[in-house]
């Protein structure tokens, strides 16, 4: 795997020499009120790998302060996918479990005068608030007296007000350019049952309060975070001081991953789902790690492909195709490459007799012996992919079958076209060949040379099989234009679906093995597939027009 190498890399070296710090202790603070994507896999990774490159700690902590939109079947599928990529937290910790002492930070501020509970509506106070060129004004409620903040904050705790109704604000200063230290809202009354804390509690901290008290409970030293949340760093730093938190933890930003075709919106994969537009989160086409799981990438892909996107200040975008030439690197001398043909055509050696079948043998990968080989069957009736074979040779470079042309069937014989059979509407449906028994691979015949190599499947032992092949979702590069709505953009064309045949030797294949098909691409057997009914995901094709 590669060396992680980045800014913050730098950061903490120095911070470990100059003994700021005394270990580095990371954490990955998702919301769980969705499925994780490949965009989540960055901060998993950068906080893991940074973390391990300093024998240090990264703890799993579940941002869980907003109940209406969080559930525990998004917590278990958070865990799966941090396991899935070859991760292991030192901890698995919950904000909510720091309700209480978040409570107490919070009455920390209201004595020292530093929050007040508001009764102005979320509207009025986004209209007090200012904009990004003009300060704002303070809230009529703002000089509340100590005692009366601190009396209406523990009815508020108490369940005496309805959602809405009032919530505490920090008290800092309404003028100041950064918009963000406008007072901000620290608890919100909502009447909602939490997946953890069940009905405990009626009032929950905002994100920008609880986030950085979380921090310092737990003891992270970088606290590493997107690039938009960089104007947010002065409010995480206030409300460290002002709560007088024991331990101070330092955020860091860096840049967004983008990724061309891909889309990494909640928003927009919700919209995906619940219009039905994909089969759920877990459909092959979405970036989600559930569905680059049941398509075929491989953590070790994943892994490399972050690590190689490198890490900075800014956000940046990468092709897509970036990780399907990691997902290649990873499996070419890992996996099988029996032979599947999608798109069938079928052959008939005329001069092979009724009802003979033999064996033939071949590598499992001709580029690593370490992984043995197989036995191939070959009778009298094969398939090859119609993309093979063409009635009238159109000129030298056409290296595959045509009439009257000779080429080599993998591992097996030279075969020549003699006769083309045609419907009443003049498509190809069968053609009829003769072979060279003395041509049998491996028997050192080389008197005269193939027009190419082509692979097959055996007819009278082959499986039934579907090929799914997908292609973007979006149309476009990046998923933000502001002339077509998302659905405009939608691929309607993103999942083919092909019946074709694979060798007998997927009578025993399981979910989730991945193999290379020789001249079609990378596979994997979809979590729908069984030996009555195959199916097969492709991850990517064999090449790439784009070089890395």
């Amino acid at each position: 795997m590669q060396e992680i190498s980045n800014f913050i890399k730098t950061i903490m070296e120095n911070d470990l020499a100059e003994k700021r710090v005394a270990a580095i202790v990371t954490r990955f603070p998702p919301e769980p009120n969705a499925y994780l994507h490949i965009g989540h896999a960055r901060a998993i990774i950068t906080n893991f790998e940074l973390a391990a490159a300093f024998n240090g700690k990264t703890n799993l902590r579940f941002d869980d302060t907003n109940p209406a939109k969080e559930g525990a079947e998004f917590v278990e599928a958070i865990k799966k996918d941090i396991e899935w990529l070859g991760y292991h937290p030192n901890n698995v910790f919950f904000g909510s479990n720091y309700f209480e002492e978040t409570y107490n930070r919070a009455l920390v501020l209201i004595k020292k005068g530093l929050a007040y509970v508001c009764d102005l509506s979320q509207e009025e106070i986004a209209q007090y608030r200012g904009t990004l060129t003009e300060g704002g004004k303070d809230s009529p409620y703002r000089n509340r007296s100590v005692a009366e903040n601190l009396d209406l904050f523990e009815r508020m705790r108490k369940g005496e007000f309805k959602d809405g109704e009032k919530v505490l604000r920090a008290k800092i200063d309404m003028q100041s350019p950064n918009i963000n230290m406008r007072d901000p809202v620290i608890y919100r009354i909502l009447h909602v049952s939490h997946h953890n804390t069940k009905d405990k509690w009626c009032i929950y901290p905002m994100y920008d309060f609880a986030h950085p008290l979380q921090d310092a409970i737990e003891g992270v030293t970088h606290s590493l975070c997107s690039i938009e949340f960089e104007n947010h760093r002065p409010l995480y730093d206030w409300f460290v001081k002002e709560c007088e938190m024991p331990h101070v933890p330092h955020q860091i930003e860096f840049g967004r991953l983008n990724i061309t075709h891909t889309i990494m919106s909640k928003r927009y994969l919700k919209e995906l789902v619940e219009s039905q537009k994909v089969e759920g989160y877990d459909d092959p086409r979405l970036p989600t790690l559930h569905g680059i799981r049941r398509r075929g990438y491989t953590p070790s892909a994943i892994r490399e492909f972050i690590l190689d996107t490198g890490l900075s200040r800014t956000n940046s975008t990468t092709p897509y195709e970036k990780l399907d030439y990691f997902l290649r690197e990873d499996l070419k001398l890992k996996v099988d490459r029996p032979f599947a043909v999608i798109n069938p055509l079928k052959v008939v050696i005329t001069n092979y007799p009724e009802g003979k079948v033999e064996y033939l043998d071949a590598p499992n990968n001709q580029e690593n012996e370490g992984l043995g080989q197989r036995k191939i069957s070959f009778s009298r009736n094969l398939y090859i992919e119609k993309e093979d074979f063409i009635e009238e040779m159109p000129n030298r470079k056409w290296k595959r079958l045509a009439k009257d042309v000779e080429v080599r069937l993998m591992y097996a014989y030279f075969v020549k076209c003699n006769e083309v059979i045609k419907d009443d509407e003049g498509n190809i449906i069968e053609i009829h060949c003769t072979y060279d028994p003395e041509t049998k691979s491996g028997s050192g015949f080389d008197k005269r040379k193939p027009n190419g190599n082509i692979h097959f499947v055996d007819a009278s032992s082959s499986l039934k099989a579907k090929f799914n092949l997908f292609e973007p979702l979006l149309l476009e590069e990046t998923p933000e234009n502001k002339d077509k709505s998302f659905m405009e953009r939608f691929n309607a064309n993103s999942w083919k679906v092909m019946d074709g045949y694979v060798e007998n030797y997927f009578k025993d294949a399981k979910p989730l093995n991945r193999y290379q098909f020789p001249r079609i691409g990378y596979f994997c057997v979809d979590k729908k597939s069984s030996l009555d009914n195959l199916v097969f995901n492709r991850i990517c094709e064999l090449k790439s027009t784009i070089t890395f």
